[in-house]
């Protein structure tokens, strides 16, 4: 099952927030959208994703924020299944 959160951010912190979301490792995908609602970028993410392989996208996203004030970062988590638990 997957949720959906979205955060309202200042383009210069945008790399950053990206940067500790994908830390947190339960992320499935990231869009960024103006402060209008228009999809500026969307980018999925996979579990053990490597720095090499997201570096690209963090340039770009980086060169995004350069032009982009105020925007929503919505990120697409994976829930761990509750179904089964004991308590």
């Amino acid at each position: 099952m997957t949720k959906k959160e979205t955060f309202s951010i200042h383009g210069k912190n945008l790399v950053n927030k990206i940067k500790e979301l994908i830390e947190e490792g339960n992320i499935t995908s990231i869009s960024i959208s103006d402060k209008n609602g228009k999809e500026l970028m969307t980018f999925p993410l996979s579990v053990g994703v490597v720095a090499a392989v997201i570096a690209p996208v963090l340039a770009a996203v980086g060169a995004l924020a350069i032009f982009v004030g105020e925007c929503s970062l919505t990120v697409e988590r994976e829930e761990k299944g509750g179904e089964g638990e004991v308590k």
